[in-house]
């Protein structure tokens, strides 16, 4: 990165390009001036943005080892904090600079031996009220406050938490906010915590049009069986999010079961269980993560093609942050939600409202391996188009009386192999044989 534009030392710029890092992010270029005047900042973006970076140049250029604790980092997730502290010390290289994490499932009093030597706590807000509650912790001495993710924070219920924390922090703090979505809680947090914040918002990296987002009207007894149908095509990244947690161990299983390499990541694991699933499917050594939302929140991984909602989020907002994993850096990807009856159809009308146009229905006529559709600057192959049912050919051993009203014959039909997610009627299949499907009404 060019230190004469961001204002870094010739040891920062050096350390940069060591890993790579050469050119500054849009969300970099914006924010690290705005941190160095010593200006508050609210910033819509998303994760894989480069918003890591951006706060965390300034804050270790801006300390030594000997200044005490000075910063702290607020995350809704372990493995979010985890991340970020690891940037940290990725990037204080020779300052010697301490990184603490603290968040639940690990020996508090561990968490809290560390703290006496450091100069940036990563934490998340139950563990760090925890630390506070019982005088284990005190923030007299930080000086700028981060809050990431802060939309997923409030989600989650933390809200409470995170202004309790707030509070016994020294109001002359600087306080930075990073937001997928700035809603109107988000703006009521800002309002009640930031000083005159630089407001930045940032162009989302996932393009529309490289973002195929479709959907299949199925049933619960049969919807494992058409995802397991549609999986066996994958042979990139997929994400498969569930809304309970121990739905995606059972999921995981089942698929593993049926021969596709699946994993699952969710809070009932331990931490190096879940780094371990984290880190293996980030180096591909399985290729389907089956997760929920909190659990995957913070995963910046690359390369993801497929994501699909085994299970339908309840708001938009999760159905936004869940497709967002694929079509990024100029790369298509795909969407695919399996939408049940009752509850689920309640919530994904809500999503087709709000996407008006943009997800397409697709029937069991439309499933084909899924790893053959469109790619950038290729024509691929497409099957040739059937006729409507009562055009075709029809056998030469059919009825006459079948042949003219356009029908298969009985042993014709008999003999036809039912995909396994199909049911024996119309409605046990969840979706109509019009060529158009049955529409979410």
């Amino acid at each position: 990165m060019k230190s004469e534009s961001l204002r870094l030392s010739k040891g920062m710029v050096g350390l940069l390009a060591s890993h790579g890092i050469t050119t500054p992010t849009p969300i970099q270029k914006e924010i690290i001036p705005a941190i160095f005047e010593g200006r508050d900042v609210i910033a819509q973006s998303e994760t894989g943005s480069g918003k890591t970076l951006s706060f965390a140049i300034p804050i270790i250029e801006s300390m030594n080892r000997r200044d005490g604790l000075r910063a702290l980092v607020i995350a809704p997730t372990r493995e979010l904090a985890s991340q970020i502290a690891g940037e940290f010390m990725k990037f204080s290289e020779g300052k010697h600079l301490g990184v603490t994490t603290v968040y639940g499932g690990v020996s508090i009093n561990e968490q809290r031996r560390k703290l006496d030597r450091t100069n940036i706590i990563v934490g998340t807000p139950g563990r760090l009220l925890d630390l506070l509650n019982r005088g284990m912790l005190s923030l007299d001495t930080v000086h700028t406050v981060v809050l990431d993710e802060a939309d997923r924070m409030l989600d989650m219920g933390f809200i409470r938490d995170i202004e309790k924390i707030l509070h016994r922090v020294p109001a002359d703090r600087r306080t930075l906010l990073f937001s997928a979505t700035i809603s109107k809680e988000i703006q009521t947090l800002a309002r009640k915590f930031l000083r005159d914040p630089v407001n930045v918002e940032m162009e989302s990296k996932v393009k529309p049009e490289l973002l195929h987002q479709t959907y299949y009207q199925t049933s619960t007894d049969q919807k494992q069986a058409l995802l397991v149908h549609l999986l066996k095509a994958e042979r990139d990244l997929v994400l498969v999010f569930c809304n309970r947690k121990h739905i995606t161990k059972r999921l995981a299983d089942r698929l593993a079961k049926e021969g596709i390499a699946a994993r699952c990541l969710n809070g009932n694991m331990s931490q190096p269980q879940r780094d371990k699933a984290t880190n293996d499917f980030r180096h591909k050594r399985y290729n389907v993560l089956v997760a929920t939302d909190v659990a995957a929140r913070g995963l910046d991984i690359d390369g993801i093609s497929h994501v699909y909602n085994y299970e339908i989020p309840r708001d938009v907002e999760s159905y936004t942050h869940r497709v967002g994993r694929t079509a990024r850096a100029g790369k298509h990807g795909q969407a695919i939600s399996l939408v049940a009856g009752g509850e689920e159809q309640d919530f994904f009308k809500q999503i087709l409202f709000s996407y008006r146009g943009v997800i397409t229905l697709k029937t069991a006529s439309d499933i084909r391996p899924l790893a053959k559709v469109e790619q950038v600057g290729r024509k691929t192959h497409q099957p040739a188009a059937s006729q409507p049912q009562g055009n075709r050919r029809e056998p030469q051993h059919t009825h006459p009386q079948h042949q003219k009203k356009g029908r298969p014959s009985s042993e014709h039909r008999q003999n036809r192999k039912r995909r396994p997610w199909e049911g024996k009627g119309r409605e046990e299949k969840g979706w109509s044989n019009h060529p158009a499907g049955r529409r979410i009404s």
